[in-house]
């Protein structure tokens, strides 16, 4: 039989050849073809054909012995599942090779050797037919083999391979998806190995895999080959970068978290063992990012490539699931496979759905969130998938990891915990696609639940998933956006966590009208400014211990205050651009200020931290001045280096108009110039004063923001703390509203924005509807009340009209 229908190289195949070789060896040939003219590196190698396979179980004459294992499957009996898969991988993996099959396998290796250096190490992976589908990833069904070298070792992993068709998930997958076993066939890609187990690896999605949110790239990596990321056996590293001004030029890595990466696959020394092996992985190295920014970017942009070919070729948009490896002896990076994404673009975007958890306690347990669902049941820690057969449906599966041989048990969880694994492992990619709440990467899942009977996983807080025990209650809103009218005032969000971002930027929004430093501080940094700037004046040794853990890897501690909180103000920005994000500078009060890590050594008590040393009062003051310069430094990052314009600024608690001057004057000085870069700064208004000076401060200022929380302290004479006097604050007290609308009047006669960011619209319909009356220009709401104002607003300002 001629080579020709046994063996093509991936340079001769195209997207149309997945019937001869399979989703992902078409892809790799439509790759290489298409896109490194573009830049994109990915390795040589050829596809063992869908024809090879058959022509391999015609001559081997097990085609009706295959029929008969298979006619009493039951894939609801896990048994008869094991068994008769056992069966069949038997029956083709004993077939014999035809001889001018496994001579055309041969030839084509001892090629690529010629490419490469004798005795070339390759990547044996299975590419089904009906693999990589618009509404079914058929992606680790099947088996993949690494640092595979010589004849022999190859002809064998083929063997493996095509029995692979029928490992147990792969025959669970097509009964759920309605495929018939023997019309799919697999295609083998032999492909050169990069050499990552001396580097890193990973998987990239061009979606954000858990909002859907289409314009971040996520890139995640540990050491090692890409196994481990794959597969879940490690927490990697994860990196979001911003499509809309990377291709602008701009450098929006958005959000860098570091994984754990206790361990990497690398090659054996192999004596007729295994290929591969799992070793630990140096704490110093753990600490450490598995790429540079530099690297993160090449990988983005490659991606941004790849989506947009196969977008082009489909006619739609099509985010794309990649697997890329960085060479360690040459430093090069490549792209290893690609794939389209199954779950978030199948999903209809119109339909809005919010888990609320409504009850709440101490979680047991906690990692990262998959989904943003919530889900309860009889806890069941199963150790291996040995014991899967224990496992009921309605329970909450809890495990170390997950593998494609986990699938028929994960399909009827009421929700997944797992030790390991980080956004792109199998039991993240799974549990989306099931749409089961899943939290992976808790580390001590499977003791801490040790015991507990009933467990409540919630992924509806933000990125962090929490176990409680018990089946606490929980509320499901749904809404369709579809036709949700947009009414003319503005209706913008509060927004305090970068980790809710992508989830709330698609509730329907004119943008940012808060979004606040305060959160990012305390979550991510969690340290005093000026015990990074003065480092010396710390004199605790726990405490200096403390702080120079968390600013590892930084030789100047203060750029670990400037790279976290930019990159949390720039997830924020990416979420809702191009439209505004109004961002407050910090807004501490000395009390909490004092309670950040070396707060004490930098903050004095005060009777009255409500009215004290707080807002603008701090940034042109000696005592912060230095601080403010690093707020200042992490803004400049978010507008100018990620390009992320759409961040405008906004001063808090500025008691003054000469205050006004010197702390715009002072960010001027420090490269924020209002007007430059289209860069506006507003004031917060939440002083009488402000409101009684408001066209002075209009002088100074772009647009001002009413917080009506302080300005009815301020008005009223009260501290709502204060339990004996809490029970008069009320923003619609006749002089809270009366300043209010002092204060929207003016700001529109001098054609200046003004907006709310304070609780009164969220709480209060008939607050919102004197706002519209008034003529505000905007009104910023937490999201869970943003539907609900809206549709009141549009109906308020239909009323107007009549």
């Amino acid at each position: 039989m001629s080579d020709d229908r046994l063996i093509i190289w991936f340079d001769e195949l195209q997207l149309a050849d997945i019937p001869q070789v399979g989703g992902k060896n078409a892809s790799l040939g439509e790759m290489r073809r298409e896109l490194i003219p573009k830049g994109v590196s990915i390795p040589d190698g050829y596809a063992v054909t869908a024809y090879a396979y058959r022509y391999l179980l015609e001559s081997a004459g097990i085609i009706d012995q295959i029929k008969t294992v298979l006619s009493d499957l039951d894939t609801h009996n896990i048994e008869n599942l094991k068994t008769r898969g056992h069966k069949v991988r038997e029956l083709i993996y004993n077939a014999p090779f035809p001889d001018d099959l496994s001579a055309a396998i041969i030839t084509a290796y001892r090629k690529l050797c010629e490419e490469y250096g004798e005795n070339t190490d390759v990547a044996v992976r299975s590419s089904a037919t009906a693999e990589d589908l618009p509404d079914a990833s058929f992606a680790g069904q099947q088996e993949t083999y690494l640092n595979i070298t010589g004849d022999e070792a190859l002809i064998e992993a083929c063997k493996r391979c095509f029995a692979s068709l029928f490992t147990d998930r792969a025959i669970s997958y097509r009964v759920d998806k309605g495929f018939d076993h023997l019309s799919i066939a697999l295609s083998i890609g032999v492909q050169k190995m990069v050499r990552s187990d001396l580097a890193a690896s990973g998987v990239i999605f061009s979606i954000d895999t858990e909002s859907g949110f289409k314009e971040a790239v996520l890139i995640t990596g540990a050491y090692g080959l890409g196994e481990t990321v794959v597969q879940g056996t490690v927490n990697p590293d994860e990196f979001y970068v911003f499509k809309p001004t990377l291709k602008q030029g701009y450098r929006p890595i958005v959000q860098k978290k570091l994984g754990t990466k206790e361990i990497k696959m690398i090659y054996a020394e192999r004596r007729g063992g295994e290929a591969t092996e799992t070793v630990s992985v140096p704490v110093e190295q753990r600490r450490k990012f598995c790429l540079n920014d530099d690297e993160i970017l090449q990988l983005a942009r490659w991606t941004t490539i790849i989506e947009d070919h196969y977008s082009q070729q489909a006619g739609y948009y099509k985010p794309m699931d990649i697997e890329w490896g960085k060479d360690g002896r040459t430093g090069e990076l490549f792209i290893l496979q690609a794939r389209p994404e199954t779950v978030q673009s199948q999903k209809d975007a119109s339909v809005l759905e919010n888990y609320i958890l409504l009850e709440h306690k101490n979680p047991l347990v906690t990692g990262t969130a998959v989904g943003s669902k919530i889900g309860a049941g009889p806890a069941n820690i199963i150790e291996s998938v040995e014991q899967i057969m224990n496992f009921k449906k309605g329970e909450v599966l809890v495990t170390d990891m997950t593998d494609p041989d986990w699938e028929p048990v994960m399909k009827i969880a009421a929700a997944i915990v797992t030790n390991k694994g980080g956004r792109t492992c199998h039991a993240a990619i799974v549990s989306r696609e099931l749409g089961v709440p899943c939290i992976v990467g808790t580390e001590n899942g499977t003791t801490a639940l040790k015991g507990v009977k009933e467990a409540t996983v919630s992924c509806a807080e933000g990125e962090i998933g929490n176990v409680y025990e018990g089946l606490l209650k929980f509320d499901v809103q749904r809404v369709d956006a579809k036709n949700l009218e947009r009414p003319k005032t503005m209706i913008m969000m509060n927004v305090g966590n970068p980790e809710n971002a992508f989830n709330l930027a698609a509730i329907p929004n004119d943008g940012v009208g808060l979004a606040r430093l305060e959160f990012i501080i305390n979550q991510f940094i969690s340290i005093h400014p000026m015990a990074l700037i003065q480092f010396d004046k710390v004199t605790d040794p726990a405490i200096r211990e403390k702080i120079a853990a968390l600013t590892h890897g930084y030789d100047n501690r203060a750029d670990f205050f400037v790279d976290k909180l930019a990159q949390g103000v720039a997830k924020i920005a990416a979420a809702f651009y191009p439209n505004d994000v109004i961002v407050r500078m910090s807004d501490f009060k000395s009390n909490e200020y004092k309670n950040l890590i070396g707060g004490q050594y930098f903050e004095m008590d005060e009777e009255n931290p409500m009215i004290g040393f707080r807002g603008a009062s701090r940034y042109y003051d000696e005592r912060y001045r230095d601080a403010f310069a690093l707020e200042c430094e992490a803004m400049k990052k978010v507008r100018n280096e990620m390009g992320l314009v759409n961040a405008k600024l906004m001063i808090p608690f500025c008691r003054t108009v000469e205050e006004g001057k010197k702390v715009v004057a002072l960010m001027a000085e420090k490269g924020l110039v209002r007007g430059k870069n289209n860069l506006e700064i507003y004031m917060m208004v939440e002083i009488p004063s402000n409101v009684i000076l408001i066209e002075e401060f209009g002088k100074i200022f772009d647009g001002f923001s009413i917080g009506s929380n302080d300005l009815t302290q301020l008005t009223l004479g009260l501290d709502r703390d204060s339990f004996l006097i809490s029970h008069i604050f009320d923003e619609r007290n006749q002089a809270v509203m009366d300043l209010i609308r002092i204060a929207i009047t003016k700001a529109n006669k001098m054609g200046k924005k003004i907006g709310i960011c304070g609780q009164a619209p969220s709480d209060y319909p008939e607050f919102a509807r004197f706002l519209v009356e008034c003529g505000i220009s905007s009104i910023s709401l937490n999201s869970d009340t943003v539907i609900k104002t809206t549709i009141d607003i549009k109906e308020t300002e239909r009323t107007l009209r009549k």
